[in-house]
């Protein structure tokens, strides 16, 4: 059987990305090669075949009784400096083709702006590291998938980003990674609509009618559809895909239908990457009750991507 390796990053070492990587690696997951990269006082400690060792050591790791609860305490530069290391490193590894697909784990916007990297999240950054191609983030919640448009804006921006190219490239995008990756052959794609109800013929704003609608069928796909019955559909079977206008609504969609499950993945890159779909929990770093149902999910779908695309 193949067995495809996958490099896993810990995270901002100060948060529970090395907890939740922690017993991530340490559950039932599908036959892997795991290469865990972190700073030396965490990666030491982790189930991974195989360890890289990245930037400063910091100082000893602080663990609990049960031996999971791994952070470091470091400034939040230090931690930036530390997620920029590993993210680095990783991305190196796949563009080389010396392992099949990368985990990442959760990182602080504030920690990776005073590192010096200025994308808004991980995305974006994967993109440049990757030679500036495009990309699309997708989250994945059991059967439902949903891509978004627009990442990281601030509501008041999304209208104008939201424009018949953009649509029509990312849903060239999900609609090749569904073929490439999951191995669906001629993806149904359903676009959910900008404002309520659809607009409801311009009562409550043109988009949906004069960008969405021509962009929906020059994609051969259905819709647009209202937020708040098209979720619905897409869990039922009737769409492979949902590409959603802006970043909180399908998020929410993705977290109330598999929250503490979803994994959030980067479409375009010419490799696979995944991630949990959330945050450092700063706040609870440290106590060993950190969920590790999302970095485990994403490390399980890594791995199923993996093999699917090399065939086994």
């Amino acid at each position: 059987m193949f067995r495809p390796r996958i490099a896993v990053t810990v995270g901002d070492p100060r948060g529970i990305g090395p907890e939740v990587v922690a017993k991530a690696l340490a559950a039932d997951l599908p036959p892997a090669s795991i290469v865990a990269i972190g700073p030396a006082p965490l990666i030491e400690a982790l189930p991974a075949a195989e360890s890289i060792s990245v930037g400063e050591a910091g100082p000893v790791a602080a663990r609990s009784a049960s031996g999971t609860a791994l952070t470091l305490d470091v400034t939040p530069e230090h931690a930036g400096l530390s997620v920029r290391a590993c993210i680095e490193a990783a991305v190196r590894m796949a563009l080389a083709g010396e392992v099949h697909a990368v985990v990442t784990g959760p990182a602080d916007k504030r920690a990776l702006h005073l590192a010096g990297i200025r994308h808004p999240g991980h995305t974006e950054w994967l993109a440049e590291l990757a030679g500036g191609i495009e990309v699309a983030m997708m989250l994945v919640a059991g059967g439902l998938r949903v891509v978004l448009i627009t990442t990281h804006l601030p509501l008041r921006d999304v209208p104008d980003a939201v424009t018949a190219s953009r649509i029509v490239a990312t849903g060239h995008l999900t609609r090749r990674a569904l073929d490439e990756w999951w191995g669906i052959e001629d993806p149904r794609l359903a676009l959910c609509a900008l404002n309520p109800h659809a607009g409801d013929g311009g009562l409550f704003g043109t988009e949906d009618d004069d960008v969405l609608a021509p962009a929906a069928a020059q994609l051969d796909a259905a819709g647009p559809f209202p937020a708040d019955t098209v979720f619905v559909r897409a869990l039922r079977g009737e769409f492979d895909a949902v590409l959603v206008p802006s970043h909180d609504v399908g998020m929410t969609a993705v977290k109330v239908a598999g929250f503490g499950t979803g994994v959030n993945v980067t479409l375009g890159l010419p490799f696979i990457r995944t991630a949990p779909d959330h945050g450092t929990a700063l706040d609870i770093a440290g106590q060993g009750i950190a969920q590790a149902g999302s970095i485990a999910e994403a490390v399980r779908l890594a791995i199923t991507l993996a093999r699917r695309r090399a065939g086994s």
